[in-house]
Formats: structure tokens, sequence, C-alpha cells
């Protein structure tokens, strides 16, 4: 059994061709920017959208375990009482409430997957797993890995490789395409924004990058955090000193899509009100001129 928080049909930016991305819970990281804060936790957890709701009770009134309650600030629930059953985004006429998680058998998957054979044969596309990140449930992903090469399915794994060397070499033979998120070379800088170092990150990187398997980079490119010369210098010097180059560096440009999502969990997003924009064009072009330099491709977006 997995647990996932999503599943996206015709992504086109997961990898090549047309994919099925499977998005699985849990994220040792806790980036301030992340674009997905309702799969960071291991658990399910429920998002309510103030703007919906009509205020009509009926999921207070279903609740079995009387978690719920209408105030001036709309519905609150209180967690300690809340089993996640999903009473209440069932009733819910306004559908103002959702639970984001759930588990699924290695079979469930399998057959979500295999509905879009046919797309993704036609586009040269796969499967994507995501996050989250995916090797937080390294049997599950394994299991999904395995079959989906047994049925020729071309399998790609979105990945910060912030997991142990034992799981990504389980991983590496299972898989047809690495997408590596590289947030910044400077570890401190690392851990005030994501929470953790580094040093794990890199040193998966160089063995994704010893292995036969190919990878691209994605860089989210944020003025005040990691945009500055420095840092894409020091990122494009390692990428171009490993065994093989990545195929492909996309630089993604910042956007905060994740704080809508912040205000549907009842959370804060970015708590600490670090200063974060999208790069201007010219230093857009500065960034890619610097990978230019060091023979590697690169390309906003992605």
């Amino acid at each position: 059994m997995g647990l996932l928080f999503d599943i996206k049909r015709y992504a086109i930016n997961d990898g090549p061709g047309i994919r099925i991305t499977l998005f699985l819970k849990g994220c040792p990281m806790s980036c301030v920017w992340c674009h997905n804060p309702e799969g960071i936790g291991k658990k399910p957890v429920k998002l309510y959208t103030r703007k919906k709701c009509i205020g009509c009770q009926t999921c207070v009134k279903a609740c079995p375990e009387g978690a719920l309650q209408l105030t001036r600030s709309g519905i609150v629930t209180d967690l300690d009482k809340c089993k996640m059953c999903g009473t209440c985004v069932e009733v819910c006429p306004a559908c103002a409430l959702e639970i984001s998680g759930r588990e699924w058998t290695v079979d469930e998957a399998m057959h979500e997957i295999e509905k879009e054979t046919a797309v993704m044969d036609r586009s040269e596309g796969g499967v994507t797993f995501c996050g989250g990140e995916p090797l937080m449930q390294p049997d599950f992903l394994l299991e999904l890995l395995t079959r989906c090469g047994k049925e020729d399915i071309h399998r790609a794994v979105d990945t910060t490789l912030y997991a142990s060397e034992e799981v990504v070499e389980r991983v590496i033979p299972q898989c047809d395409l690495f997408l590596v998120d590289l947030k910044m070379m400077d570890s401190e800088k690392h851990r005030h924004y994501c929470g953790v170092p580094n040093e794990r990150v890199l040193a998966n990187l160089k063995r994704v990058a010893a292995s036969d398997v190919p990878y691209w980079i994605r860089i989210p490119l944020i003025v005040g955090v990691n945009a500055d010369e420095e840092n894409i210098r020091k990122s494009a010097e390692f990428l171009a000193s490993l065994p093989k180059p990545p195929e492909i560096v996309n630089l993604l440009v910042y956007h905060d899509i994740g704080k809508n999502k912040h205000d549907k969990l009842g959370t804060t997003y970015n708590p600490n009100q670090f200063t974060m924009q999208a790069p201007d064009e010219a230093t857009q072009k500065r960034c890619l001129d610097i990978f230019a330099e060091y023979q590697l491709k690169a390309k906003i977006g992605g």
C-alpha cells in the first residue's frame, strides 16, 4: 500500500511525451516556496475553501466525531477528534472540503496508469512518480516501477534525491529517467530555505550521473534565494564536473502558487517573510548564458 495525494493526467511538463503523474505523499524537505504543501506530511490532510462554503452546516451535522464547527471564519476542524473519514467531503454540497491523501494498492495505482497507455504510446510518454518526495515510500514506488517496466511503460522519477544511498541504488535500475530538483549549492542556505542540508542530495546526484540512466535537472529560479550569479555558476560547475552531464537544465521561474494551498490548509505561506521574487528577463538570460559557458543545455521552464 502507498499514500497518494493526486493523479494528474495529460501532463506535458513531467518528462517526455504526454504522461500520467502520480503524487506520493511525504517529503523530508520544507521548501519555503513549495507548490504542494499538502504533500509534505505523511498523513492525509484536510483542505477547506472558504469562498465555496455556503454555511449550510451539512458537514457539521454529518460528522460522526463531532469534529466540525461553523464559526465566523468558516468551518473549523478539531484535529484531535477528526479521523479523516471523508464524511464531510461526501456530504458538502458546495465541494468546499477536500481530503488530500488516501491509501492505494499497487493494483489500484496500476489500473489508473494502464488507462493511459494508448495516449502514452502515441506521444512516447509514460508515467512520472512525483510528490512530495516519492523516495520516501521506496517499497511502494519500487513495486510500481517494476510493474511498469514489465509492461514497457516509460518511468520517470521526479525527486529531490534526499534519501539514503541504499534507496537510490535500488531505484536506479528500475528507472528510465530522473527529474532532479537542485535547489542551491550552499548547504547552510539549503537548510535555511528547505529545512535540510544538501550534502546527501549532491552525493546521490553523483550516483545517478555515474549510472546509465539519463537525468534532467530542475532549478527553481528565485531572486533573493538562488538566482544570484554565484549560486548559478557553482551549480553549473558542479553539473559540468559530473561523470555524465544532465540532458537538460530546466530553470523554473518562481511563482507563489503554493500560497492558495496554504490558505486551504489553514497554514501560512512563507511565515518568515523571506524576500522571494521572479527573475526579470535579463537575469534569466544571464543564467542561461552561464550554463552555456559550461556546455550545458538549459532553458526557461519545462
